[in-house]
């Protein structure tokens, strides 16, 4: 793909524009469109399918009995920690309280809109109250580069084109990861499982989510592999802003343990009380037991310092006489065990798991010589794994960082694309 510049170019006259084509104007945003928040709706209102779409401030909801617009429309989310982000809105639908309907006051075309609105980055002029918001008065006071209708069009369709191949290989480089992740998936619970001389003799195990496994196996009871086996507060102390940190699973990142900088923070004295209790140590799995991400895990590092645990998460201290801390992580990363924690969760608020159920479940050990053998085996399987997911992740940044810029660029006017031929008219 090449694109050429503009013959001239002027000073917009505003900072976050630059310069733009001499024959452009630049117009406050409230001279161009109107803009007005959707119509409240419960959570009651809203269904899995039905009729009208309705859409939220990050997008669509769920779907509902009636509408409120009809037509091609650009949103605005206006609250909460993605207000600001652009969504499009086609046909009849229903937009939220929490969306800011663009209606313009002039033919325009839709899509170089919303991505000139994209482009702009409106989640920075939010206003932190209870949650961050964006005020429409605001928004209509800024100031936009604005082409002739016909540039307008030919932007959008060069966009609709050659972002839609972007997010083809961004799609492409996605599905990888997945079936990276699932190749992963089953290393381990193959080794973990079956262990790694495919020709030993094999038994049942009497455990039902084991089936087979290698006949020098033994079975044993979470609860008599572990000494420790214990959820965090479930009466968490007052939050302070300086003190020690009260972690959840939002630490659980990747199989790691991390610190977050907008980690709960609580005393000293109330951090003191709970450690009556017990406290986490390095080689300690943390086990999420509560909430949509229930089941992820993680290996306790050393050098995080002095923190506590919420509920949501158990940690499990193993016998070392029996059982390898990093082997006890890989059985809670096979299928089998995840899958046999979801079909002993119980749903209230959230999703979550009895302690008491979860330490009578039952696993199969080797000896630990054969533990850590497939510790080390695994352990060098999973560093292939996790440089091609890490190749295939920075390909995802770098694409759309190259369509952020794509837009920018054209909407902005700093390449001309008035010469551009959508492919399917190039191939008519």
């Amino acid at each position: 793909m090449s694109v050429a510049l503009y013959p001239e170019y002027k000073d917009s006259g505003v900072e976050w524009i630059g310069k733009l084509p001499t024959h452009w104007r630049v117009f406050s945003l409230k001279y161009l469109v109107s803009m007005q928040s959707g119509d409240a709706i419960t959570s009651e209102q809203i269904e899995e399918v039905g009729e009208f779409p309705v859409f939220g401030g990050n997008g669509l909801r769920g779907y509902t009995g009636a509408h409120t617009h009809q037509g091609d429309f650009v949103l605005i989310g206006r609250q909460g920690a993605l207000c600001g982000n652009i969504n499009y809105a086609r046909g009849q639908f229903w937009a939220s309280e929490h969306a800011v309907v663009v209606s313009p006051r002039f033919s325009c075309a839709v899509t170089w809109l919303g991505e000139l609105l994209r482009c702009m980055n409106l989640g920075q002029y939010s206003v932190s109250a209870a949650q961050p918001g964006l005020s429409v008065e605001a928004l209509g006071n800024l100031r936009i580069p604005v082409p002739p209708p016909e540039e307008q069009s030919a932007i959008a369709a060069f966009l609709d084109q050659e972002t839609s191949k972007i997010d083809a290989l961004v799609a492409e480089q996605e599905r990888l990861i997945a079936l990276l992740k699932e190749k992963r998936q089953a290393v381990i619970s193959q080794a973990v499982t079956k262990g790694l001389n495919p020709n030993a003799p094999m038994k049942d195990s009497g455990i039902e989510w084991l089936g087979q496994v290698p006949a020098h196996w033994k079975g044993i009871a979470l609860k008599h592999a572990c000494t420790l086996i214990k959820d965090g507060t479930h009466l968490p102390p007052p939050r302070v802003a300086e003190g020690i940190p009260l972690l959840s699973v939002r630490n659980l990142i990747d199989g790691r343990f991390t610190l977050r900088d907008d980690d709960s923070q609580i005393s000293r004295a109330d951090y003191e009380e709970l450690a009556r209790s017990f406290v986490v140590a390095p080689d300690d799995i943390l086990l999420a037991i509560v909430g949509a991400t229930l089941g992820k895990s993680a290996l306790v590092e050393s050098g995080l310092g002095e923190f506590h645990i919420q509920r949501s998460v158990a940690a499990f201290r193993t016998k070392k006489s029996l059982l390898e801390p990093a082997f006890l992580h890989l059985i809670f990363n096979t299928d089998g065990f995840q899958k046999l924690l979801w079909q002993h969760v119980g749903f209230s608020a959230q999703p979550g798991i009895y302690l008491g159920a979860l330490q009578n479940f039952c696993i199969a050990l080797p000896q630990l010589k054969e533990q850590k053998e497939i510790i080390d085996a695994v352990s060098g399987q999973m560093g292939v794994f996790e440089s091609l997911i890490t190749e295939a992740t920075q390909a995802i940044t770098l694409l759309r960082e190259r369509r952020a810029a794509l837009i920018s660029a054209a909407v902005t006017g700093k390449i001309d694309v008035r010469a551009f031929i959508p492919t399917t008219q190039e191939a008519a």
